[in-house]
């Protein structure tokens, strides 16, 4: 009997934490949480403007290569659409002018919209950002 008790760890190094230690441990970890969040949230925000601004970029640069080719810009009612494929069947054109087959939607999940004549120039192309309403300060577009 002796015996069976020298080969028993000692009982408290087998227990776990206590229910002390466990909410300090949550405590800290909502500190940070409550710390880091808004912080990474903010981020998240401004990275899907700034991959906007690049998509707008890039869809600006084959809308010069099809202007060029075309000679005017698609209409409103072609829409960007005309960059990866032929709207009218005339043969000037030398697309797909995107790497892609097809238009990307900007970071929100939402189509660009576009508008030829532009109101703020020979084009327009927008994203209407996070809120989805075209025209409120959280737009991004390319003549911005």
């Amino acid at each position: 009997m002796v015996e069976n008790l020298k080969e028993r760890p000692d009982r408290k190094s087998e227990m776990g934490m206590t229910l002390m230690e466990l909410i300090v441990v949550l405590v800290i970890l909502g500190m940070l949480a409550a710390v880091v969040a808004p912080n990474i949230v903010s981020k998240m925000g401004q990275s899907r403007d700034h991959i906007a601004k690049i998509q707008i970029s890039e869809l600006e640069a084959a809308m010069q290569i099809y202007l060029f080719d075309m000679g005017r810009p698609p209409t409103s009612a072609e829409g960007l659409q005309a960059l990866v494929q032929n709207p009218t069947g005339n043969d000037s054109w030398q697309g797909p002018y995107l790497n892609r087959k097809e238009i990307p939607n900007g970071p929100w999940g939402r189509p660009y919209t576009y508008k030829s004549p532009g109101d703020h120039g020979e084009f327009d192309i927008c994203s209407a950002g996070a809120d989805g309403i075209d025209g409120t300060s959280d737009d991004v577009c390319n003549w911005q």
